[in-house]
């Protein structure tokens, strides 16, 4: 019986974050409250604050999802073989991952709710997944801080902007080819670079 009352909780409280999302992209991260939410889900307020005692919580519960569904999306496919070849789907998956949702892109990459902070059982999802960029950079010799905070900029900016601009669309993605050739080649320079200044 407790068993089946905590599935049924967790059932209740999955159902509640789907029905947020739609809100969020209905009206915008921001116009999200606890009582049009309740009110969809079938709920009193009061009855709300059981899944979700604030609002802050709330938006923890959709960071959360929102990089369970990118660890997932992200695990699904295969960054082996050459390595350029790698960062380049890797890119260009991230980029159109990004695209396809701009209010799960916000919540994840963009600073948009004023005092919001995930909390530390949410933010270990977007750990997980900065270590598997890592790893797929590391394949290629990217090994150094400055190459994965760049790459990473690299990334938020064009995701930023196929979300922006042509979201649902692969107008940036279809440039990760040429973006990575560049990253590379600027990587490879400073690596020469360093190493001429060590002889």
């Amino acid at each position: 019986m407790t068993d089946r009352r905590a599935e049924r909780r967790a059932e209740k409280r999955a159902s509640i974050i789907a029905e947020a999302w739609a809100l969020a992209r209905r009206d915008g991260l921001g116009a999200l409250s606890l009582h049009g939410l309740a009110g969809t889900v079938g709920l009193r307020q009061p009855s709300l604050y059981v899944y979700f005692d604030s609002k802050l919580a709330l938006y923890d519960a959709l960071f959360a999802d929102g990089y369970r569904q990118l660890l997932d999306f992200t695990k699904e496919r295969e960054y082996g073989g050459e390595p350029r070849a790698a960062l380049v789907r890797f890119l260009r998956d991230q980029v159109e991952w990004s695209g396809a949702d701009f209010v799960r892109y916000q919540i994840l990459f963009q600073r948009s709710i004023p005092g919001f902070e995930p909390s530390p059982e949410s933010w270990a999802h977007a750990v997980e997944f900065y270590e598997m960029a890592s790893a797929v950079l590391s394949a290629a010799g990217l090994t150094e801080q400055c190459h994965v905070d760049l790459f990473s900029a690299l990334v938020s900016g064009m995701c930023s902007q196929q979300a922006a601009n042509d979201p649902g669309g692969t107008r940036w993605a279809q440039h990760a080819d040429i973006a990575v050739d560049i990253f590379l080649a600027a990587a490879k320079r400073r690596s020469a670079s360093r190493a001429g200044g060590r002889k």
